[in-house]
């Protein structure tokens, strides 16, 4: 059936999942002004992973909703995936959806959250939809239509937000990194030592040091993969993918996975399997380089910089 969505399809599974957003984003809320009042919460995985009786009940309310409007769909949804579901992926249309993307700033009231609604067919992302609740942000991307951005009641902008811009160096780039849930001794020196070369200064003792212009930590995959399409952040080296990866992509990013994978934008379902991915902006054309180039060296360049771990 993967072959048989067209353009007419997937703009109307983009106006569904849309609305279907909106309406877990209040619900999320809610579970905001609910953990406010009672200071409760429940632990994931340690103290810094955190999640609430939220998290299942956006996931239960955005699978009963898919479920009844598209039950020939399968559905991959993280909490459930957590809990021991599995839905081996084939080539029909299977919706992917993180509830509560951000579970730690969900708790903290730290407001970059949003619930993240993709869809797979033919083994490759062809919708996303990413909504904050908090901002008032939705981000949107449909294989072939492009990817927006809504806020605050404003018409949709197309992304990227400006035109591409050069980008000759990571030492002049605002680069994305999350610590994660896993804070074993091993993955936190790998990452440790990878955020310190990334940001240090060669010339004063940091051994491949790139000196990026800064890191920075968003707590949501998701709206990482969102601020890398608008043009904000230059790359992002994340841990979760799917609705995001067709949002970047249709903003003019390149996605790709672990150190040895090809850089051929082809989001396949040995990537999305893979744990291990990276997304780099829109990168404008210089007198020297094309754009796609330069986001290719430049995935080089930052894998050669970082160490190579497994996640948990």
């Amino acid at each position: 059936m993967a072959a048989t969505l067209s353009q007419a399809d997937l703009q109307g599974i983009l106006d569904f999942t849309v609305a279907l957003a909106r309406e877990a984003g209040a619900l999320i809320l809610q579970g905001s002004e609910a953990i406010r009042a009672s200071g409760a919460m429940d632990e994931k995985k340690n103290s810094v992973d955190l999640v609430t009786e939220y998290d299942v009940r956006v996931e239960e309310l955005v699978k009963s909703r898919l479920s009844a409007q598209y039950p020939t769909f399968k559905f991959i949804g993280e909490e459930s995936y957590a809990a021991g579901a599995r839905t081996n992926m084939t080539d029909e249309p299977t919706f992917c959806v993180d509830p509560i993307d951000g579970t730690t700033n969900f708790v903290h009231g730290f407001p970059a959250v949003c619930v993240s609604i993709g869809l797979i067919a033919g083994r490759r992302p062809v919708l996303g939809v990413l909504y904050n609740p908090f901002l008032d942000q939705l981000y949107t991307g449909v294989k072939g239509a492009g990817a927006f951005l809504a806020q605050r009641g404003l018409p949709a902008t197309r992304l990227p937000l400006a035109k591409p811009r050069p980008l000759p160096s990571l030492s002049q780039a605002l680069l994305g990194i999350e610590w994660g849930s896993d804070r074993s001794a091993d993955m936190v020196n790998h990452k440790g030592e990878s955020f310190k070369r990334l940001a240090g200064n060669p010339a004063e003792g940091v051994v491949g040091g790139r000196m990026a212009h800064s890191l920075r930590s968003l707590g949501s995959a998701a709206l990482n993969y969102g601020m890398v399409a608008q043009g904000g952040l230059d790359l992002y080296w994340p841990w979760d993918i799917c609705a995001g990866a067709i949002i970047a992509q249709e903003a003019g990013c390149l996605v790709a996975g672990s150190h040895n994978s090809p850089l051929d934008n082809d989001v396949n379902q040995a990537v999305l399997e893979g744990r291990k991915y990276i997304v780099i902006r829109a990168i404008g054309d210089s007198e020297t380089e094309k754009g796609v180039d330069a986001q290719k060296r430049l995935i080089k360049e930052f894998y050669a910089t970082v160490d190579d771990f497994e996640p948990k």
